[in-house]
């Protein structure tokens, strides 16, 4: 039986995945709300309304399986009366609609990633082309996601996203200036520029790699204080990025750098571009160009055909480069792609193995790392106030995925939004302790 709390013609929209779902459910509710419609962002039960929008990804089995059985979740809600319309958009909607309009008919409509226009059409809403760069922002209001380009042309094997983005396209410069300028407008400090791959930005519009011209104009807009740079591919990297992070102090010192494996082996059946050699030596640059740089890296385990020596080859050389921050999947064998030619032939079993054993360097590496901060001050953003502690961020940490500065808050009011100067007093091998830094005894 409905509940009486519903709210009738409010939608809901329900976000997975990426940073760059985040940012498309922000530009479909800004358009909503342009068009005069209650709309909310992943609401309690109680409050959720009649229709629901689920923004889904695609990408691996994981992300896939929590999508559907969303899906699912909704459908069931829609049997028993408690919501009346279910949408589906999104990458996994892109990539399997009509497999989902088979398996999952009670959906009452599938759209794809480009289908912005036919969704708010759906939802008794008109595409409004003014509003350029306009969103409901669903991040904390310090910070918020850039997107700069759309779609991918590399040529990865075991990557799905061209076949849910499409190519390569980039947003141009004057367009990214006036949304920066309007998330200013609104306190937002913190940009973080996304992209499938920031490196080919400007390649389609300006037929050059054009990052650092683009970062040249966002440094100039007044309110944004961090400019924050993530995944960039390793081949073709404009090193003039480089240059201006060393001396433009709003660009963080901070980079998120997919590099999946480092076996050349692996790497050229990947489809990388790239070798052992080339990847080590971009990233000693990195590291002489701006010192005390945080680099992120995402690693695959498990792809067809990673030996053991393949392995041994990897964990040597995570030993070896000691990255601020790193993270590990293990290999999805996904439909459409060029690997999935391949046999799959690396057991499950052997594939969480090779995570958790990378894991495990990258955890004491971290503890080491951090127990060099302690006793150190570093001007920390305040995201958020959880339980006893208000939680800061570092320009060397991104959200959701590395450090936060824990607070305790019985000592300290901190305002959320606002930067501080925080004095690290301890250590784990992912989180920070700290008091600000005008309290802190010797």
């Amino acid at each position: 039986m409905r509940t009486k709390s519903l709210k009738k013609n409010k939608i809901n929209v329900v976000t997975l995945g990426c940073s760059k779902n985040v940012y498309d459910s922000e530009v479909l509710m800004g358009q909503l709300r342009a068009s005069g419609k209650d709309v909310t962002h992943e609401a309690p039960a109680h409050e959720e309304g009649n229709i629901i929008v689920i923004n889904t990804c695609g990408f691996i089995d994981n992300a896939k399986e929590e999508s559907v059985n969303m899906i699912l979740n909704y459908v069931d809600k829609k049997e028993q009366g408690l919501v009346d319309k279910v949408f589906v958009t999104g990458c996994l909607s892109e990539r399997y609609k009509p497999d989902l309009v088979k398996e999952i008919p009670d959906v009452d409509q599938y759209f794809g990633t480009t289908e912005l226009p036919l969704l708010l059409k759906a939802l008794g809403a008109d595409y409004k082309h003014e509003l350029l760069g306009e969103r409901l922002t669903t991040t904390p209001k310090n910070y918020a996601y850039l997107k700069i380009a759309e779609g991918c042309d590399r040529p990865c094997s075991f990557c799905a996203i061209p076949l849910m983005r499409g190519k390569h396209v980039s947003q141009p410069i004057e367009k990214l200036v006036k949304e920066a300028e309007g998330l200013a407008r609104n306190g937002v400090k913190e940009l973080i520029l996304i992209a499938q791959d920031l490196t080919y930005y400007g390649l389609d519009l300006y037929k050059k790699r054009n990052l650092a011209e683009l970062l040249e104009n966002l440094v100039k807009v007044e309110g944004i204080e961090w400019i924050r740079l993530h995944y960039a591919f390793p081949t073709g990297f404009p090193m003039d990025v480089l240059e201006l992070m060393k001396r433009e102090p709003k660009i963080c010192n901070y980079i998120d750098i997919p590099l999946q494996h480092i076996s050349d082996n692996v790497l050229k059946s990947m489809r990388r571009g790239t070798t052992y050699e080339k990847t080590t030596k971009l990233l000693k640059e990195f590291r002489e160009t701006v010192p005390g740089m945080a680099i992120r890296t995402t690693l695959i385990v498990g792809y067809p055909g990673e030996t053991e020596e393949d392995f041994q080859i990897l964990k040597n050389w995570v030993e070896e480069m000691r990255f601020e921050r790193l993270g590990c999947f293990t290999y999805s064998h996904e439909e459409n792609t060029h690997a999935y030619l391949l046999e799959d032939d690396v057991p499950a079993e052997v594939k969480q193995q090779r995570a958790n054993e990378i894991m495990e360097i990258q955890s004491q590496i971290s503890w080491d790392l951090n127990q060099e901060k302690i006793g150190q001050v570093y001007r920390c953003i305040i995201d958020r106030k959880e339980g006893n502690h208000f939680v800061a961020r570092t320009e060397f940490d991104s959200p959701d995925v590395d450090n936060e500065v824990l607070i305790d808050a019985s000592l300290t009011y901190l305002k959320t939004g606002e930067f501080t100067d925080i004095k690290i007093t301890d250590a784990t091998e992912f989180d920070l302790y700290g008091v600000p830094a005008n309290m802190a005894t010797e």
